[in-house]
């Protein structure tokens, strides 16, 4: 991809594009149920198809329509495919909990045949859902009547071969394999293996493997829970697999270190193959500087060579065979550092940012505060600051680079870091794997936006 990927308008190179806004999804209102809150985005492999889960325990997943030939601008547009509700509410009554319904993750499996199927999950169980089509039906059945009743055999006089008729298309969704019963805390994380037939589940101190056909077993492969809880000083804050490398995958903790683990070594991967930490600088040290090092999402590139982390404020690019200091440090928002202290009271502190890689690794995009989302162009090493809002939400309009200032005068189109607005956060994005088209979950909407065509 050759054009920077973070070109904002305006003031960039020739070879810039910009990003326009291309659709929004959910209600309007001001006052958001909490159930309509988004808690995760995720395309599928082809792109064709975008999942979002809820804090209602709902999958909606959105298909991508054809482009229209007599409409040439209008590029395809993702509609509303299925929904169904995925998880309920549960209580465990030996431990008087309630297990919320909240989708944690989903993660796509990739598609085999004519169906789709994902893995989502909440804090304690996982389903493996298949999404199918159907566009015909069976009529003239023996030995019941068109609408269903069953016919006495006695006044069946001759055989009927059944035909299929079409009928209106109809998606389905339906739950193929339920993984319960083998987290004890929080599940965190799901990643699907390149070998396509397993899939590991995090919580804060286990991670276990499972294979997708199996549903009464599965195995652990890390668990860091101290003999006594008293001696916890770190918890598991994500996981995934390696994309090409089966038996390889990565852990990220609450104190900012990430562990590469070789399934190949030992059974039980306590002990890691590489181990990735930056020493801290003394000089910044604060009473926040541990919880803000806190890792919020891990991810590998699509290449296998790198992977990316965030913390509270800042993104960081490791290569693989250098542990002891990532090769790109991105500063997402570094003019919240002066306001560790109100942040840490309104417990904005602890919000778990995730991030994204683009189709080709060139760029990564992850979220800010006020519904702003930053992306970072890793060849030209420019950045830019976007804002998912209904205000430039007109077809095609064209998103404007945001600045925020942190002192003295400030400048017309700028917006003051007192007045950014902490309730309104971008924690899940997305990219395409493919394109130039981007989702990014604001509170209860959905955005999509994608490079302008000129």
């Amino acid at each position: 991809m050759s054009r920077g990927v973070a070109g904002g308008g305006g003031g960039g190179g020739s070879n810039d594009f910009q990003w326009c806004f291309s659709q929004v999804k959910g209600a309007i209102d001001e006052d958001v149920a909490e159930a309509d809150i988004i808690s995760t985005v995720e395309f599928n492999y082809s792109g064709d198809l975008l999942a979002t889960g809820d804090k209602g325990g709902r999958v909606v997943i959105f298909q991508r329509e054809q482009e229209n030939k007599s409409r040439p601008h209008s590029r395809g547009e993702y509609n509303v495919y299925s929904t169904f509700q995925s998880h309920e509410p549960e209580f465990d009554y030996l431990k008087s909990l309630e297990i919320e319904e909240k989708i944690n993750k989903i993660r796509w499996l990739p598609q085999q045949n004519a169906a789709h199927f994902l893995l989502s999950t909440n804090d304690k169980t996982i389903k493996l859902w298949k999404i199918s089509e159907r566009d015909k039906r069976a009529e003239g059945y023996n030995l019941k009547d068109e609408d269903g009743r069953l016919r006495d055999p006695f006044r069946i006089t001759a055989l009927r071969v059944p035909i299929l008729k079409p009928m209106d298309l109809m998606v389905e969704a339906s739950p193929r394999r339920i993984f319960a019963n083998a987290h004890t805390y929080h599940i965190n994380s799901i990643s699907v293996n390149s070998d396509h037939e397993t899939y590991l589940s995090a919580d804060d101190l286990r991670i276990n493997l499972w294979h997708l056909e199996i549903t009464d077993r599965s195995f652990n492969i890390v668990d860091i829970k101290p003999a006594n809880m008293e001696e916890l000083t770190e918890v598991i804050t994500a996981a995934e697999f390696h994309p090409h490398h089966c038996n390889v995958f990565v852990y990220s903790s609450s104190k900012g270190t990430i562990r590469l683990c070789d399934m190949r070594s030992s059974a039980l991967c306590d002990r890691h193959s590489k181990f990735f930490e930056e020493p801290e600088d003394p000089s910044s040290r604060s009473f926040f500087s541990e919880i803000i090092s806190s890792i919020s999402d891990v991810k590998f590139s699509h290449s296998g060579r790198y992977m990316m982390t965030r913390d509270y404020l800042s993104v960081k690019v490791w290569d693989l065979n250098m542990e002891n200091r990532p090769i790109e440090t991105y500063q997402v928002h570094e003019y919240l550092r002066s306001k560790l202290c109100s942040l840490y009271e309104n417990d904005c502190i602890f919000d778990k940012f995730e991030c994204c890689w683009n189709g080709s690794d060139s760029a990564i995009m992850t979220g800010s505060y006020n519904n702003f989302f930053r992306m970072f162009d890793r060849n030209t090493r420019r950045d830019i600051t976007l804002e998912a809002s209904r205000e430039s939400s007109k077809p095609r309009a064209i998103l404007k680079p945001r600045k925020v200032c942190t002192g003295g005068k400030r400048k017309k189109d700028e917006i003051s870091v007192d007045s950014l607005d902490f309730n309104k956060k971008i924690l899940h994005t997305a990219w395409h794997p493919v394109e130039n088209i981007i989702a990014v979950a604001a509170t209860n909407n959905l955005y999509i936006f994608q490079d302008k065509i000129n």
